[in-house]
């Protein structure tokens, strides 16, 4: 059997007149036409399937080697494979998640025109249907005899070939021919399935109602990020996509939906790299009653839930292997920072002091930053990346998080925050979230004058967001996951593979 092929660059054909198209796709496009002038269909409605490959193999895959019995099946799927000798004809057919089986076609079984036909007809690619016994063949491979065949589909392009210098690019953005053609694809769409409905179940269990929340909205909030702007013409209105479902879920929370979580597209408009999207699947959960603690028990759990999915809580990563079995350790940020330069760094250094430091380490910062973004940007750069086990980095200082509450401990220096770091990379953070509508609402004022001085990352005043608050909202706990960096984790690939269908450049512009 040949190896399975795997997406190479093309050029887009889809606009050519037929008399330009390119010779392989004309032969295919030949057989096409001579298909419906005999009548015939390339594109059928539908075929008389009797079984799924997978159901073939699972009811006779005990068959012996050379093993033949006369149950009759019909079955279809791609081929990606065919090997034609004088009288015999063979090939592989594929569905779904890569299951494969073998057809035969023997001139005893099919006839000298079904064979001919068969042979002058199907092309790598093609969805065939075959009817026929379930034998196992004299090499031990279990197959259907044919008596009879049909187009299912005929493929008007040819399959990608195998390229060992394939670029990622060439996979991401024909996603489509990477599922036919390699497993690794297909197994992502799956892995990630497994991890999302094992979060969800999590989540579910743990008494978590999901709602669904407004993807357009009049004012973005419940992050710092830069969103994209859009209109709604039946109101002319400027509208933004959310940055963040954050300030909906706080309301329902408000209105006595205790225990609530969302798994939805947010779209930031900033940079594309291999950590980062435009697009990307976020879950937040938040819960009445609950605090930053709480929270690191249900992110905990989820973990551990989307590994067992997965297979392993064992995740082998290039900075070495994590184990999620292990301490998850808490570690506050001045102290973290402390251990990095070798000094102690407290809310009370100043920014002198704190932009020498950063000199000596190289870490460049911003001449009008305060002390406290220098220290969050010395924890970026000396601490974070060499955090290897599953660590909540706590204790940040108020401008990390605009939305958390002041700390119970020190409320004029700290905030309750957390950032779950594994691998060096940041996972999921979570908070106290804060509910006092009176300081709420001065905390966004000041990002609202960020956003008016040109700020494209600040949080606008969300007074509906404010009113809710003012109608009373429990002691509340909440979280943020970023579902495709949990996948990520697990399966070793950058946010492009685990996302289905990237957003990439035009090819134009390439």
């Amino acid at each position: 059997m040949s190896e399975t092929p795997a997406v190479t660059p093309a050029n887009p054909t889809d606009a050519l007149p037929e008399a330009d198209l390119p010779e392989q796709m004309q032969v295919r496009r030949d057989k096409r036409d001579r298909l419906l002038a005999e009548g015939r269909q390339p594109f059928p409605v539908s075929v008389a399937r009797t079984h799924t490959l997978a159901e073939v193999r699972e009811q006779w895959g005990h068959l012996e080697t050379g093993e033949e019995t006369q149950d009759v099946v019909g079955v279809a799927g791609r081929v990606i494979f065919i090997r034609n000798t004088g009288k015999l004809a063979f090939a592989t057919l594929q569905e779904g998640i890569g299951t494969r089986l073998q057809v035969m076609l023997s001139l005893a079984e099919v006839g000298e025109e079904a064979l001919a036909d068969w042979k002058s007809t199907v092309d790598l690619g093609d969805h065939v249907f075959v009817e026929g016994r379930v034998i196992s063949s004299r090499r031990g491979e279990l197959s259907v005899m044919a008596t009879r065949w049909e187009m299912a589909s005929k493929a008007l392009r040819p399959l990608p070939v195998m390229h060992k210098d394939l670029s990622e690019e060439s996979r991401v953005r024909q996603r489509y021919a990477d599922l036919i053609v390699r497993q690794e694809a297909r197994d992502m769409v799956r892995t990630r399935a497994a991890i999302v409905k094992a979060i969800r179940t999590t989540l579910e269990e743990g008494g978590y109602l999901e709602i669904e929340t407004p993807v357009l909205q009049l004012i973005h909030g419940g992050a710092t990020a830069r969103p994209f702007r859009t209109h709604l013409n039946a109101f002319d209105q400027p509208m933004t996509l959310r940055i963040a479902l954050e300030l909906n879920l706080k309301k329902a929370v408000v209105g006595g939906v205790d225990k609530v979580f969302e798994i939805g597209r947010i779209f930031r408009n900033e940079g594309v790299d291999s950590t980062h999207s435009p697009e990307f699947t976020m879950l937040e959960a938040y819960e009445a009653y609950g605090d930053q603690h709480t929270m690191a028990e249900l992110m905990r759990a989820m973990f551990l839930a989307a590994a067992d999915a997965v297979g392993t809580r064992q995740v082998e990563t290039p900075k070495g292997v994590v184990d999620l079995d292990g301490e998850w350790r808490w570690l506050p940020v001045y102290q973290g920072v402390s251990e990095a330069v070798g000094e102690t760094i407290t809310p009370e250094t100043d920014v002198e002091t704190l932009r020498a430091i950063a000199k000596r380490h190289d870490v460049e910062v911003d001449p009008g930053w305060e002390a406290s973004k220098i220290v969050t940007e010395l924890l970026g750069e000396l601490v974070e990346p060499y955090l290897l086990q599953p660590t909540f980095l706590c204790d940040y200082p108020p401008h990390a998080q605009p939305l958390a509450r002041p700390h119970r401990d020190d409320p004029e220096h700290l905030i309750e925050a957390w950032d779950l770091i594994i691998a060096g990379v940041e996972r999921g953070t979570a908070f106290s979230e804060l509910v006092d509508p009176v300081i709420q609402r001065r905390i966004l004022e000041e990002q609202s004058l960020k956003a008016a001085g040109g700020d494209p990352e600040a949080m606008q005043l969300d007074e509906d967001f404010l009113r809710a608050l003012e109608y009373g909202a429990p002691p509340m706990g909440g979280l943020g996951l970023g579902i495709d960096r949990l996948v990520m984790l697990f399966t070793g690939a950058n946010i492009r593979e685990t996302i289905l269908f990237p957003h990439l450049k035009p090819e134009a512009s390439r």
